[in-house]
């Protein structure tokens, strides 16, 4: 396999995967970390290069999609009058807007490069920040996700010969998609750390929940309390996440990597650091190689603080994806340009460091040990470990 890591860029020709002004979910959080991914000169590291995303084919989405529904994607994004909300559009989460088929097939086809990349081997790692839509489903938009792209690439490895995927979700709202899609295959191990859903959308997540049918035991959940800081969170992805992973051996390694569990985030309740997510990065790279031959492909996810947090939180990681350590001062180019944009990311002045003081939660750390014991009880024994 090439040591080469990739970084997709869904291309400056793409229409925008934009749900309007006033919607959480901003463009500029994507572009913003390409920006800074560049200006930290990861771009200019040995064998790492930029490649241009593609839009998925109507066949390629129509693996884990209904005909009907890419049908009413493109019809609604080009102004037709239709029954959408019957697909989970209208006001709110998921509004209609213009081109969203174009938009939506460029974000998924750019995790397909990123999974084509890492099959052939022309790369061992590959990254598509624009990616992480989790929480669309078959026929159904969901949770500003209008196609599901991580699932789309989980079924594509499978189908190009891939003969175990474990798909990894660390954003602060549910993977409900993939653990859906993915439920009653035996092929798929599907981790997701998130806030309780009883406290957080999608409302779905509880242990209990663990795949059906020859799936049962590979849908892993770890639903943690609202206040849970790195402590706690770092202690339930550790105690979880390499031993099933390495128990389970998959081919190949997807994560999601939505960064909404950050203090800052205005949608959850979480309450991480910086410090998280450089310690989770470190741990999934050692992962990759440790269990699945070094591949790993890497998509975005949710994150709404989209210039103070969204792109120090997807360099971090892209810089352990390439295995140089950056300089914790962030570049003043980079500020400059961030800092002239309007509304950057809620208010306030924008952070000069990737590092940031520690955040003293206020989680139940038993709360959290609670969940790891019922996860281990649940669904360990699936796995030929000791609960």
């Amino acid at each position: 396999m090439s040591g080469r890591v990739e970084l997709v860029w869904i291309g400056d020709d793409a229409p925008a995967y934009d749900h309007g002004a006033s919607h959480p979910l901003r463009p500029a959080r994507v572009t913003l970390t390409r920006e800074l991914i560049r200006a930290c000169g990861l771009l200019d590291a040995p064998d790492v290069v930029e490649v241009p995303g593609r839009d998925a084919t109507n066949r390629e989405l129509a693996l884990i999609h209904a005909p009907a529904y890419l049908d009413a994607v493109r019809r609604a994004g080009h102004g037709e009058a239709g029954p959408w909300w019957e697909h989970g559009f209208g006001p709110g989460d998921n509004p209609v807007f213009p081109g969203m088929h174009e938009a939506s097939a460029r974000v998924a086809g750019s995790s397909l490069v990123a999974a084509e990349a890492v099959l052939s081997g022309r790369a061992r790692h590959a990254f598509n920040p624009a990616g992480g839509l989790h929480h669309a489903m078959p026929a159904r938009a969901s949770g500003f996700c209008v196609y599901d792209d991580p699932a789309l690439a989980i079924a594509w490895l499978l189908a190009g010969g891939a003969a175990r995927v474990a798909y990894v979700d660390v954003d602060v709202h549910h993977g409900d998609g993939p653990d859906a899609i993915f439920a009653a295959d035996p092929r798929v191990l599907t981790i997701s750390l998130h806030q309780d859903g009883r406290t957080l959308f999608p409302g779905t997540g509880f242990v209990g929940d663990r795949g059906t049918g020859d799936g049962e035991g590979t849908a892993v959940n770890v639903p943690l309390p609202p206040g849970t800081g790195d402590g706690g969170w770092l202690r339930a992805f550790e105690e979880v996440v390499p031993p099933l992973v390495e128990a389970f051996a998959p081919d190949v390694l997807v994560t999601q990597l939505g960064c909404d569990t950050h203090h800052l985030d205005p949608l959850a309740g979480l309450v991480l650091t910086t410090a998280a997510y450089r310690r989770a990065a470190a741990v999934l790279h050692d992962l990759a190689h440790r269990c699945a031959g070094g591949r790993w492909v890497a998509t975005g996810g949710g994150g709404y603080q989209w210039a103070r947090v969204v792109p120090r939180a997807w360099t971090t990681y892209f810089a352990e994806m390439v295995g140089t350590e950056v300089a914790d001062e962030l570049p003043a180019s980079w500020l400059a340009r961030a800092s002239a944009l309007p509304g950057i990311g809620g208010g306030g002045d924008l952070p000069t460091r990737f590092s940031e003081p520690s955040v003293e939660p206020s989680g139940d750390h038993a709360a959290v040990a609670g969940v790891l014991a019922e996860v281990r009880a649940s669904i360990f024994g699936f796995h030929g470990l000791p609960g």
